[in-house]
Formats: structure tokens, C-alpha cells, sequence
């Protein structure tokens, strides 16, 4: 069934969504946002190929994780491609933690018009300093327990889709003080919650996310208690079972993305001719399809590790934290060398290669940026091997 799918999302991104894509330069916003998302979804559902990954009480077919990989990878082959499908962060890793920790209330209210793809949604954690950024521990909005519910009170930005989203998940500081381990809890905000307030878009060199990167500010918003979700200071916790699968499909999605700007040099340079030969037939050329081609094959083979783990209930940790601070880097450099060889073109908009490579170079930072992922493997590998308890 898989293999199936994986050539029929092949098929409907290549003849629905590449040439919008194409015709926009990637653009999400210039090609027609939500009007665009609602129109290609539909296609997708026509064609069979919508939300492969949600629940099927849902209406997905619930994929496990192993089970995505190529499937996500044909939809990344086009930057639009996961929106259409119903995979695009944050939607996809906010379908999947409230399929594991939502009420049944709360399910029938934000994640099933989720998973159909009649509404979308914003992850709402990251802060500006001196709040939780690389290091969760420093959240610093503040949720305040009042009879019947919580008064949230903070600032978040780089919120992916937060533009036109429906709902928050909203992590606050439910116990402590920044810098504790510990104390964090995940609230349910409708966008119309008041008090809640999308100020800005943050300017990326990113433009195939829908709904930007936005900045957003929470006074005195209240939230039933009903609209936890999870356990109160268990928020930390709860992220996990996001994060490590979020992890995961990025790294999917973006296989496809740098394939396709490989497969453009590939060609490019099967058919140029310079120096009285095929740049294909140049030896420095050969070097940079044959290093791409590893880079590949090891972010696939590494993102298999990790989410057989994950499938069968592991949390992961260390190989999701592998497989993205590998994937981040060398899926990025899949995406320079094709621009290196594609010279001129692969610089321009005349060819997809360089819009993919400014699209790829953020994925080395969010989601936990390459350098604390080592940091975090190196203290492992200390306890484990040195047995030192720090």
C-alpha cells in the first residue's frame, strides 16, 4: 500500500503542485495562500493522497512513522507539496500530539477539523530573550491558575502559521521560575481568545511556509480549564511526543525537496557541454552527484533508525537527534553542490535549485539547531561511557 501511495502523491505533485510552485518561486503567499491550501487540499483528497499520516478516526490513514518516509519524501519534492497533502509543519506535529494526549473533547474540537484540513494551526513555544529558545527550561510566559481556568500572560515569536491559524498550542510556565526543569503546561487558545494577538510577521529568507513566522503576544488570556491539554506541568513532557516525530518528517520532506535540486544539476550537467566534454563526464563534477547521492542514501538510512524506534514506542532521543543534525547538514549540502552545478542557473529563478537551498538552510537551526543536538548527544555519550552522572 505504501509503495502505492508514494507514486500516486508522486503523480499529483508532479502534475497539480509543481507548476504553481514553479510559477511562484516558491512564494506561498504569492502564489495564494489559504485560497491555494484549500484548492490544492481538495485535489489531494480527490486523488487519494490527502493526509496519509493522520488518524483514521480522522480520516487520515494512519501511517506509522517508518511507513511515511517515502510517502512524505514525494510530497517534499515540491516546497508546496506537504501543504497540499496535509502534512506541513506545524499542522502535521500538532495532529500528532493531540492524537496522543488530547481529550475526547478536545479531539472532536481541534484535531479532527485539523486533520480534514478545515482549519490550521500554530505551535506556540518559541520566546525572544531571554525566554525558551534552544534551551526550553528559560519559558517565561506565565500561566496563573484562577477559578475555572488559567490567565496567560507572554510573548512568543517565530510561530510558524500563526498567521490565519485557527488555534494555538501555547507552552507557559505553569509552576517555577525560568531556568528550572520542569514547570510547564500546553493550553488550547481559539485565535479569537481574547488577548490573544498576532503583532507581526518576523521577515525569513524562508517563503513556502504558510502563515509566516509571526510574532504574538498573550495579556490576560484566559483559558478554560478544559483547554489544558495534557497533564498541568507535564507541558516538557508532552513536547517530546511531538518534537522527536516532528523531527522525523522534516527530515522526510526535505529528502524530497534536496532530491529534486539534485536531480535538476543531474540533468543539467548530463546535458551541458564545456571544456570539450559533459560537465557530467568532469571528474570534480562526478565527485559532487557522487557525494550527494551518499548524502542521501545516509539521511535515509538514518532516519529509518529512528523511526523504527520511534514506531515501536521508544522515545528516540538520541537517534532522532542523529538523524536530524545529520539530515539538516547534508541535506544542505546536496542543495549547494547542485547550485555549484548548475553555475549561473543555479543561482537564479530559472531553475528550482536555489530556491530550495534558501528554503533548506533555516532547517540547520529550527528544531533544535545542529550545535545543541551535539551538545545533547555528547553528554549522553559521557553518562554512557564514562559513567560520569553530569
Amino acid at each position: 500500500m505504501t509503495d502505492d501511495l508514494a507514486a500516486r502523491t508522486a503523480a499529483f505533485i508532479a502534475t497539480h503542485v509543481l507548476p504553481i510552485e514553479d510559477r511562484h518561486d516558491g512564494d506561498i503567499e504569492a502564489a495564494g495562500g489559504d485560497e491555494l491550501r484549500v484548492r490544492l487540499q481538495d485535489g489531494a483528497r480527490a486523488a487519494g493522497v490527502f493526509a496519509p499520516q493522520a488518524p483514521v478516526d480522522c480520516g487520515g490513514l494512519g501511517l506509522g512513522m517508518v511507513a511515511r518516509a517515502t510517502v512524505f519524501e514525494e510530497a517534499g519534492y515540491s516546497l508546496f507539496g506537504p501543504l497540499a497533502t496535509g502534512i506541513a509543519a506545524p499542522d502535521e506535529g500538532n495532529i500528532h500530539l493531540l492524537d496522543a494526549v488530547a481529550t475526547e473533547r478536545q479531539r472532536a474540537q481541534y484535531l479532527q477539523p485539523l486533520a480534514r484540513g478545515e482549519v490550521r494551526s500554530a505551535f506556540a513555544m518559541t520566546e525572544p530573550a531571554p525566554g525558551a529558545g534552544s534551551d526550553p527550561a528559560a519559558l517565561s510566559t506565565r500561566a496563573n491558575k484562577v477559578d475555572g481556568g488559567w490567565i496567560i500572560n507572554g510573548r512568543k515569536w517565530f510561530i510558524t502559521g500563526a498567521d490565519g491559524a485557527a488555534f494555538f498550542i501555547t507552552m507557559a510556565r505553569s509552576s517555577g521560575e525560568p531556568g528550572q526543569a520542569g514547570g510547564a503546561t500546553m493550553f488550547l487558545m481559539p485565535v479569537h481568545a481574547e488577548g490573544l494577538e498576532v503583532v507581526r510577521h518576523v521577515g525569513t529568507v524562508d517563503k513556502s511556509m504558510i502563515g509566516g513566522h509571526c510574532e504574538v503576544t498573550f495579556t490576560d488570556v484566559f483559558v478554560p480549564d478544559a483547554d489544558v491539554l495534557g497533564g498541568v506541568d507535564e507541558g516538557f513532557r508532552y513536547a517530546q511526543v511531538r518534537l522527536g516525530p516532528a523531527r522525523m518528517t522534516h527530515v522526510m520532506r526535505w529528502t524530497g525537496a534536496a532530491r529534486r535540486a539534485h536531480e535538476v544539476a543531474v540533468r543539467h550537467v548530463a546535458g551541458r557541454e564545456a571544456f570539450g566534454a559533459r560537465l557530467a563526464d568532469q571528474g570534480m563534477i562526478q565527485q559532487m552527484i557522487a557525494d550527494n547521492e551518499i548524502d542521501l542514501a545516509a539521511t535515509r538510512a538514518l532516519l529509518t533508525v529512528a523511526c523504527e524506534e520511534l514506531d515501536q514506542g521508544g522515545r528516540a532521543s538520541a537517534s532522532t537527534s542523529i538523524a536530524k543534525t545529520f539530515a539538516a547538514e547534508a541535506l544542505h549540502r546536496v542543495a549547494d553542490r547542485a547550485t555549484q552545478m548548475c553555475g549561473g542557473l543555479g543561482v537564479s529563478t530559472e531553475l528550482p535549485v536555489a530556491r530550495i537551498a534558501r528554503e533548506l538552510r533555516p532547517f540547520r537551526i529550527y528544531d533544535g539547531p545542529s550545535e545543541v543536538h551535539r551538545w545533547s548527544l555528547a553528554k549522553r555519550a559521557i553518562r554512557r561511557i564514562a559513567g560520569d552522572p553530569q
